[in-house]
């Protein structure tokens, strides 16, 4: 008897069959990232119905926006997820050159919103290119250790010295060219999630304790040197003192306070949140849509959110941790960290523990940059995870064909 033992089928073109039917994919990941997304979507309809009453503007016009982001966001991600390992890899490099003439381009003929040069305007479409160099660094970082670790002599363990610098200087173009607009939320993650990567490569303590001596140095030269802004200083005052300002800086951490306390246990209930439709919260729909969560579904409705949060990142850790290939080792470790702190940093200044900095809660706030890059990130992790799937079965399976005698 005669029996055929096949790996999953794959056309020319790279892509496999229905993201439905993908060997190894990570359902749970998928479930909590659609779970938060349609969450998100709830959210962001209630506060801008909020605004609309006040204003007299369309009520489900900021629904619909964000359900056709989430519907592109879901699209990018089913083509990450089918496009065959090997693309990845040699798309990176272009992923991460488009994100640095993204932000050159916003530099030379961005528009400023609330004091920030970040957006490229097309028509009536606005884009962040600051978003998608979050993922353009975590994937340039992790093709530089990919590449190395396949040269170097087997038995080393770690990133050497070398290893660090380049990838310090694969995140220092758009580094640099993000504090020039100036961003400094953005700035924070970017910052974070570089020293998770470092982290993740086993560099030496020496370079982690240096950089973050570092990076205190450069943010207390910053001030000194006046190189901020005057309203990103009067946040960090307004954080360490929200009194001190109760109607300016201040303003939005102590309405924003309000509103998650309002909530209680259960809520005043989806669409009653009585700070969310009075408009006192301002960005509701996006860097503070947590707090709709809060006053609208109460701490059970914003636990779930900030559990869906939690089941992302351990999934994306356990991928990181299952997985053979260095390149998607460091990138799983790296979008964990991305999305880790900045759904800390962001439920953090709704709670008035962290400074305000203007970023978006993952899958959650309303934005089409911010969900794009999100949805890729997954799609990535997606491939990852079942790349990592397939690799026992091939390492078991060295023929496509396996001759069994009765």
């Amino acid at each position: 008897m005669t029996t055929s033992s096949r790996s999953p089928r794959t056309s020319r073109t790279g892509l496999v069959g229905p993201i439905g039917r993908v060997p190894g994919l990570d359902h749970l990941l998928l479930l909590a990232v659609v779970a938060l997304a349609l969450i998100g979507t709830l959210l962001v309809w209630s506060a801008t119905t909020s605004r609309a009453d006040l204003t007299g503007g369309d009520p489900r016009a900021y629904l619909v926006k964000q359900v056709v982001n989430v519907a592109i966001g879901l699209a990018l991600l089913a083509i990450v997820v089918m496009i065959d390992h090997r693309w990845v890899r040699i798309v990176a490099p272009l992923v991460y050159l488009a994100s640095v003439g993204g932000l050159v381009l916003v530099l030379t003929m961005g528009t400023v919103v609330n004091g920030s040069r970040s957006w490229l305007m097309f028509g009536g479409m606005s884009i962040q290119p600051s978003e998608f160099a979050k993922l353009a660094v975590v994937i340039g970082m992790a093709l530089v250790v990919a590449e190395r670790s396949e040269s170097r002599v087997r038995g080393r363990d770690g990133a050497g010295a070398l290893d660090v610098v380049l990838m310090l200087l694969i995140a220092a173009v758009p580094a640099a060219l993000i504090l020039a607009q100036p961003d400094l939320g953005t700035m924070l993650v970017l910052s974070a999630t570089v020293v998770g990567v470092l982290a993740a490569t086993g560099a030496s303590r020496r370079w982690l304790v240096g950089l973050g001596a570092a990076g205190i140095a450069g943010a207390v030269a910053a001030v000194a040197g006046g190189l901020l802004e005057q309203y990103q200083v009067d946040r960090f005052l307004a954080f360490t003192d929200p009194t001190l300002d109760p109607r300016g800086a201040g303003y939005n951490v102590e309405q924003a306070r309000i509103a998650v306390g309002n909530g209680g246990f259960f809520g005043q209930g989806l669409f009653d949140g009585s700070q969310t439709r009075s408009g006192f919260v301002p960005e509701q729909h996006t860097d503070f849509v947590f707090t709709v969560a809060g006053e609208e579904l109460g701490l059970l409705g914003a636990g779930v959110v900030i559990a869906l949060l939690g089941v992302v990142l351990w999934r994306a850790l356990r991928i990181a941790t299952r997985t053979d290939d260095v390149f998607g080792r460091i990138a799983a470790a790296g979008i964990a960290c991305w999305f880790g702190f900045q759904a800390f940093q962001n439920i953090g200044m709704c709670l008035g523990i962290m400074p305000v900095t203007g970023v978006p809660l993952p899958f959650v706030s309303y934005g089409g940059s911010s969900m794009f890059a999100s949805m890729l990130a997954v799609g990535l992790l997606l491939n990852i995870s079942r790349r990592a799937a397939q690799a026992p079965a091939a390492r078991l399976q060295p023929s496509s064909r396996v001759l069994v005698r009765a």
